[in-house]
């Protein structure tokens, strides 16, 4: 009988390889396959000295890497050949979607074809990236089986598996052990495979069902999560209007108790964080996935007014109103946003990481461009990404700036203070769009500050 100890995975980002390195952990012999593209292809080599290609806080996967690199359950390569000696082969490429929203599956068509060149009977390949409802059944499969010559099912054909990775940048190998696991299968072998698979690395227990419903699932989950960020920015948005705190609303909101004794009135709250935008690689996508998939293969299309559509629009201007507030704060200052220094702080989608995917900073800096403002980018993680290049030095950011707009709240921000400021600024405007500062500590040194939410707060009379 098949051991199937043998794991290839494909792609080698931030779903990759920790999925890879915890498979090695547990004693599997697992290959990662990535290209030596210009942009990724360096991963290869790092992998195989040892060394974490992700950068930024990921507590302990760069140790667990180099072990089991050491140890010799974990390569890299680019040799897709080595997929003919595999029993499972997981796929972990990106699923972007493109400006008019429609999923852009140019790397999962070209990997199902060079599988299916390579499967043979038994083998298993299990797709770990997100796409819209009834991709697995619609597209890949008609690709593995033309390619194959084998039709999907075990024990004569292949396995085919949907299993929704949940990661979160700083929290991969935390979320991947402690959240359940959910195995969409079209057939009873290939599912007891690929629980056996999983069982062995998540704590939380894992779970079966058909490719449709797994499918689904992940998209309604950060769909879920996107309209909740974005119910929470449009109730800051009231809040600015308003002249109240959304943070100080937010507080008495979730304050609710958890009383599950009636759990049809359970009255608990919990009421997102506004901000300055959503980023990532999931959120700003997986509702159009989700949407894409209903277009076309659903029954029914949905209302005009839909939730799911206007909250993803409603987060996705977030980072335009930041530069309004920020034209604000320059405004009380008696100065127009054209030809004005703005330090934008933080470049990556998320706090203390390298991840730039889909990261509302982008869309805050060519508004800044449209509005003829200069500006600079500080990251302490990240050097270049798709033209911009950002400064290391903190300082020299700040100097001569007159606005400073936090996009995202890396921990080295937090040493930033109105005296340090008061030195290297030329107008002493803030905003901040991750409820780092204390804005009273700032007005009361002469600052104007602005903040997603904050309405109550004191303005200078100049």
């Amino acid at each position: 009988m098949r051991d199937y100890s043998r794991i290839a995975v494909i792609g080698m980002g931030y779903v990759g390889i920790p999925a890879a390195v915890l498979l090695a952990d547990a004693g599997y012999n697992v290959t990662g396959i990535q290209r030596r593209s210009k942009r990724s292809g360096w991963k290869i080599d790092r992998i195989n000295e040892g060394k974490c290609p992700i950068g930024g806080n990921e507590p302990g996967l760069p140790e667990m890497l180099e072990r089991v690199v050491r140890e010799g359950r974990f390569s890299a390569t680019d040799d897709l050949d080595v997929l003919k000696g595999m029993d499972i082969i997981l796929i972990d490429v990106q699923t972007p979607t493109d400006e008019e929203h429609i999923p852009r599956y140019g790397s999962l068509r070209e990997v199902s074809r060079q599988i299916s060149t390579r499967l043979s009977p038994g083998m298993v390949v299990v797709i770990e990236s997100t796409v819209a409802p009834g991709t697995t059944e619609n597209l890949v499969r008609p690709i593995l089986e033309e390619g194959s010559g084998l039709k999907a099912g075990l024990p004569d054909g292949f396995g085919l598996s949907f299993s929704y990775e949940r990661v979160m940048v700083g929290r991969l190998l935390h979320n991947i052990i402690n959240y359940p696991k959910i195995v969409g299968a079209s057939d009873r072998d290939t599912m007891e495979i690929v629980i056996d698979m999983y069982e062995r690395i998540v704590k939380a227990g894992v779970h079966g069902t058909d490719p449709l419903t797994a499918e689904v699932s992940k998209t309604v989950e950060n769909a879920y999560r996107d309209v909740q960020i974005a119910f929470a920015n449009e109730v800051a948005l009231l809040c600015e209007s308003l002249g109240v705190d959304v943070h100080d609303v937010r507080r008495f909101v979730n304050g609710l108790p958890n009383d599950p004794s009636q759990p049809h009135a359970n009255p608990v709250r919990n009421m997102h964080f506004p901000g300055a935008g959503v980023g990532g690689h999931c959120l700003p996508k997986d509702t159009w996935l989700l949407l894409y998939g209903n277009t076309e293969y659903g029954k029914n299309e949905l209302p005009i007014h839909s939730v799911l559509r206007n909250s993803r629009d409603l987060n996705d201007w977030m980072p335009l109103h930041m530069v309004d507030l920020l034209e604000d704060a320059l405004r009380e200052r008696k100065k127009g946003i054209d030809n004005s220094r703005i330090c934008v702080l933080g470049y990556a989608f998320i706090e203390n990481s390298d991840d730039p995917r889909n990261t509302p900073t982008v869309p805050l800096l060519e508004e800044l461009e449209r509005r003829k403002a200069e500006y600079v980018i500080h990251d302490p993680y990240i050097k270049e990404d798709e033209g911009y290049r950002m400064l290391q030095d903190l300082d020299t950011a700040l100097t001569g700036a007159d606005g400073v707009v936090l996009m995202t709240k890396h921990d080295v921000y937090s040493s930033i203070t109105p005296e340090r400021l008061k030195r290297t600024m030329r107008t002493p405007v803030i905003v901040d769009g991750r409820n780092l500062f204390d804005p009273e500590g700032f007005i009361r040194e002469g600052f104007s500050f602005r903040g997603v939410g904050k309405g109550n707060l004191g303005r200078l009379n100049l």
